[in-house]
Order: structure tokens, then C-alpha cells, then sequence
């Protein structure tokens, strides 16, 4: 059950109770208003009887009053009878109007109006006459008359009342039965309606009572799952290579796995709270100035911090150090804010080395490559010196001497160029120096002439003014050297190299990235090219083209000494008839950041 069926539920609940009572209330109404009803009858009953009443009284006091000046002939006994008399046909016809639509009651009314006229017109009238007159009114038949004339006048008068008092009588007893008619019908509805609500109230439960049920089970299955999930997770930080350490907002370590509680030397009760930087200790291996950690990078960005680009010595809890390299990312809730921090490192202390050695191979390689030339070099100035010194010794005038000084001291100069740009080669240099590029190329080309000319390649130069960068000369030499030695070789007899440098200055790109000054060193051939499926593997370490005469180191080594000069070198080649061959860029800024730790 979702929320939209758990809130319907509850809607149902309410609306049920208030639409018993609203039907309570309906038949409440009809019963109540039945019974108004009929006590609006019995009060209309109760005012006719005390109409007819108040008629009665009004003839007694016109009888009593005519009776009276009869007897004494004293006329203010005929104040009472003029008084009721003035009153009788108003009230006759208040009860007359009380009647309504009733009929019989009418009749009856107009009966008694007809009966009280003619009393008045054949006794009272003739009465007041006769005593006024100074007859006598004491005969026995015209008081009979008169008796019974009033009789009548009663005899309609009592019926009168009878009548609306039986009327009131049955309206009474109707309006028990409607009272006692209530009382059932309240209690049929109170029965009918509480049974109603409480089987639907308990189908209701029922049905929130299984959702709960499922709820619960649904809850203790992603309960399970999420500790299966919890403990899956646990063995894979358990099971990693690579140290992970991850901390809270603050940068307060929660938790570390084996991995990086061997690099570190902290157990986890120990580093539990501690804020990373007094575990997690990293120092710059040239400077030894302590270096910002990827947690406080990612706090201070607010973005996933990739591997550095200088390396960084870990310092362990007992003074041992360890080359590391190292990432952070953020931990996000759902709203996107930051919650935690999460650092990954590994020991890379022994892929440095190995970086090294294969480095230090590929320098041999170089050196083997050039040696055979490079003795030759030497070897060709040398014995020219040696035959102008036969010369000279024997019988050479002062003027041919002086000209074989002059030859020898150029044969020797030579040897001196080619020896120092040998020693460029391999001289190791502890912190970067201002290279001037187009005098390295120049003398990097010397030493390359004769193996140049035995593969039969032309070489041509386009470097027009002197540039210079902040570099390792050794490791530029190399870099430059591999690239002119496979652009021979991939030229082939009767090929071309050209080598070139040209000044980039500060820019924006076509794409918007901002472009740094510096110089832009291209040794572009004109072989064959290199074939579209080769051109992914270039870069990668041990491919190679060559076979046994290659070590494919060249190209991967190349790769991490620019990268560590903070430069960046790649590879175009086109295998078509109409232009074929290959070009190499290498692009070194004029102020570049050297990762000066190594590769």
C-alpha cells in the first residue's frame, strides 16, 4: 500500500462517520419536523377550545345580564349584555377563522352563529322590548322558549368544544407516537450506523493492518538486503588494493580499510575522529613542505580531485615513507549537498622504480643506437689531426704549417661539439635550467649526421629565432633524440626530415581553452605513415614496429618527460598516396609547472 491508498483509506474513515450522522441528522429532521407539526396542530386545537371558551363565558354574561334587567328592570344590568353582545360576533369570527379549510368545523360554527342570531332576535331583543315597554316577561312559556333557544346556542357551543378537544386529544397521541416513533428510529439509526462504521472501519484496519504486515516485511527485506549490500561493500573496501580512507564534512576520518591502515601505520580505533591531516601526512618529495591533501582539496573545490601531478611522500606513523599517489571525491546526499569525503591512495613506490629502470633501458638503447656513429664522429676528426700532424713533421713550409693548424683546430672543435653534446645526452641536471631549444636540436642533429646520412635521409631545419624554456636538458635531449631517430627511420632512403620550432603566444582556442605561451617543436617525415589500427597503441609501453630492433619504450618514456615538463606531445599520420607520413608535435611552455619528483 502506497501513500495515495494509505491517505484514501483515511478519507474514507472520516467521510463514513460524518455521512451516518448527516443521514442521523436527515432523519432527525423529518421526525422533529413531523412532530412540530402536529404540536403546531395541538396548539391550534388548544386556541379553538379556548376561543369557544371565551364564546361561552361571552353569552353567559349576555344571558346573566338579560336575566338580570329582566327581573329588575334596572337597565345597568344590560351593561354586561351589550358588552358581550359588541365582543360576540368578533370572536365568533376569530373562531371562525381558527376553522381553516375544516368544514365540519365551519358548520358548526355557522350553526351556532345562527342559533345565538335567532335566541337574539326572538327573546332577547323582545325581552328588553317588552320590560321597557312596562310589560310583563314573566310567562312561563316565553321563558321556556327562550331556555331553549339559549339550549341550543349551548348545545352547539359544547359541540364546539368536544370536538377540538377530541381533535386535540388524537393530535396528542400522535405526537407520542411520533416521540415514541423517534426514540426507535434514533436508536435503529445509532444500531444501524454503528454497525455500519465499525465493519467498514474494521475492513479498513484490516487493509492498513495487511500493509503494515507487508510494509514490515518489505522493510525487513531491504533491511536484509541492505546489510547483505552493507557487508558486500565492507568486503570489497576489505578486499581493495588501493588505501581508502573517508571522512565526514569536516574532514574527520570514519573509516579506513587494511589496505590503508598498513600504508598509514594507524589502526582504526586510533584514527576514529582524528582529522586526516594527522594520519594521513604528505610532504613534497623535492621541497618537503607539507602538501595539501585531496580531502581539504575537495572541501575547498567542492568537485572530485584526480591523481596529483607531482609525486607525494606519505609519511607513516613510524617515520618510514612511501611515493604514493592519490584522488578525493565528495560524498552527496540526494539534495546535493556534501556529506562526506572519500580518499583513495596506493603505494607506488615500486612502479617508480620499475618506471626508472625502463627509463634508464631506454637511455642504454640510445646510447647503443648512437654509439657506432658517434665513435665514427670522433674517429674520422681524429686521423685527419693525426696526418696534418705527419704532415707538418715532415717538411710542411711555415705557411702550409700554419694552414694545418688551422684544419686540425677545426677537426678538434668538432670533436669537442660532438663530445659536449654526448655529455648533454646523459649529464643529469637536479632542478630545471633555461634550455635554449634550437641550439639542443642543433647539436642534438650533430650528433645524429652521420647515422642520418648512412639512412640516407636529408634533414632540414626551420628555426628561426632562438627559444627558450625552463627544462631537464638531459631528459629534452632524449625526448627530441627518439623522435628525429623514428622520423629516419621512417623515411627511409632518399626520405626528408624536417624539424621545426615555432613561438605560440598567449591565447584563447577555437574551443575557448585558454592557451598557454611557449614553443611548438614538430619532426614531421615523409614515410608511409603509420596505419590507422596502429595509431591507439603508440603510446603504450613495450609496442613497438621495429621487431627485435625496437624496445617500445621510446614513445611511452617520451610521453611522461613531457607530461612532467607540463607540455604535451602528439602524433599525426596520414598513409595516403597523395600524403603520406608522419608528424610528431610536442608543445613546451615557456613558464611551465615541472613535476620535479619525477615521470
Amino acid at each position: 500500500m502506497n501513500l495515495s491508498q494509505f491517505n484514501n483509506i483515511l478519507r474514507q474513515v472520516f467521510v463514513l462517520p460524518v455521512v451516518a450522522l448527516l443521514v442521523v441528522a436527515g432523519a432527525l429532521y423529518v421526525q422533529i419536523r413531523g412532530s412540530n407539526v402536529t404540536v403546531n396542530l395541538i396548539q391550534e386545537s388548544d386556541a379553538r377550545i379556548s376561543q369557544a371558551t371565551l364564546l361561552s363565558k361571552l353569552i353567559v354574561d349576555e344571558e346573566s345580564g338579560l336575566r338580570g334587567y329582566e327581573t329588575t328592570g334596572d337597565t345597568r344590568f344590560l351593561q354586561p349584555f351589550y358588552e358581550a353582545e359588541s365582543h360576540l360576533q368578533t370572536e365568533i369570527q376569530n373562531l371562525d377563522n381558527m376553522a381553516g379549510a375544516d368544514a365540519d368545523q365551519k358548520h358548526d360554527i355557522a350553526d351556532l352563529k345562527d342559533e345565538h342570531q335567532t335566541w337574539q332576535d326572538a327573546f332577547a331583543l323582545p325581552v328588553i322590548a317588552t320590560v321597557r315597554g312596562g310589560g310583563q316577561t314573566n310567562d312561563v312559556d316565553l321563558n321556556l322558549h327562550g331556555k331553549v333557544l339559549m339550549d341550543n346556542v349551548r348545545h352547539d357551543l359544547t359541540d364546539i368544544i368536544q370536538k377540538a378537544e377530541a381533535s386535540r386529544a388524537r393530535r396528542i397521541a400522535l405526537w407520542h407516537r411520533q416521540v415514541h416513533s423517534l426514540l426507535l428510529v434514533l436508536l435503529a439509526l445509532a444500531l444501524g450506523m454503528g454497525v455500519l462504521i465499525g465493519l467498514f472501519t474494521r475492513s479498513r484496519l484490516h487493509a492498513v493492518s495487511a500493509a503494515y504486515r507487508g510494509s514490515l516485511d518489505i522493510l525487513g527485506r531491504r533491511a536484509e538486503e541492505l546489510y547483505q549490500s552493507e557487508q558486500q561493500l565492507r568486503t570489497t573496501l576489505e578486499s581493495i588494493g588501493d588505501g581508502v580512507i573517508t571522512c565526514d564534512a569536516e574532514g574527520r576520518i570514519q573509516m579506513m580499510n587494511p589496505v590503508a591502515r598498513e600504508l598509514t601505520g594507524w589502526s582504526q580505533t586510533e584514527a576514529d575522529g582524528r582529522r586526516l591531516e594527522e594520519i594521513f601526512r604528505i610532504v613534497n618529495e623535492t621541497t618537503r613542505e607539507p602538501v595539501e591533501t585531496p580531502v581539504a582539496k575537495v572541501r575547498r573545490l567542492d568537485r572530485i580531485v584526480g591523481m596529483a601531478n607531482h609525486h607525494t611522500i606519505l609519511l607513516r606513523k613510524d617515520g618510514s615513507e612511501l611515493d604514493i599517489s592519490d584522488s578525493g571525491a565528495p560524498i552527496r546526499d540526494k539534495a546535493g549537498n556534501t556529506i562526506g569525503i572519500v580518499l583513495v591512495f596506493r603505494d607506488i613506490t615500486m612502479e617508480r622504480k620499475t618506471q626508472e629502470a625502463l627509463i634508464a633501458n631506454e637511455k642504454l638503447a640510445v646510447a647503443g643506437r648512437l654509439a657506432a656513429t658517434i665513435a665514427h664522429e670522433i674517429h674520422n676528426p681524429l686521423d685527419s689531426v693525426s696526418n696534418l700532424l705527419y704532415l707538418m713533421r715532415n717538411g710542411a713550409s711555415p705557411e702550409e704549417s700554419v694552414h694545418f693548424m688551422d684544419m686540425a683546430e677545426q677537426e678538434l672543435t668538432r670533436v669537442t661539439q660532438i663530445s659536449r653534446a654526448m655529455l648533454g645526452l646523459y649529464r643529469e641536471s637536479k632542478a630545471p635550467v633555461v634550455v635554449d631549444l634550437k641550439e639542443m636540436l642543433e647539436e642534438i642533429l650533430l650528433l645524429m649526421e652521420r647515422r642520418l646520412s648512412d639512412l640516407g635521409v636529408t634533414t632540414t631545419t626551420e628555426m628561426p629565432e632562438p627559444i627558450e624554456v625552463c627544462a631537464f636538458p638531459a631528459e629534452l635531449r632524449q625526448v627530441f633524440t627518439n623522435l628525429i631517430t623514428n622520423a629516419a627511420e621512417a623515411a627511409g632512403q632518399g626520405g626528408q626530415v624536417k624539424v621545426s620550432i615555432v613561438p605560440q603566444c598567449a591565447s584563447v582556442g577555437a574551443n575557448g581553452q585558454k592557451l598557454q605561451p611557449g614553443a611548438i617543436i614538430t619532426i614531421a617525415d615523409d614515410g608511409m605513415g603509420i596505419p590507422d589500427h596502429v595509431q591507439p597503441h603508440l603510446f603504450q609501453p613495450f609496442f613497438t614496429t621495429k621487431g627485435e630492433h625496437g624496445t617500445g619504450l621510446g614513445l611511452w618514456v617520451s610521453r611522461g618527460i613531457i607530461n612532467k615538463h607540463g607540455g604535451a606531445i602528439s602524433v599525426a599520420s596520414d598513409t595516403s598516396d597523395a600524403s603520406h607520413g608522419t608528424r610528431v608535435s610536442v608543445f613546451l611552455a615557456t613558464d611551465p609547472i615541472i613535476n620535479a619528483g619525477g615521470d
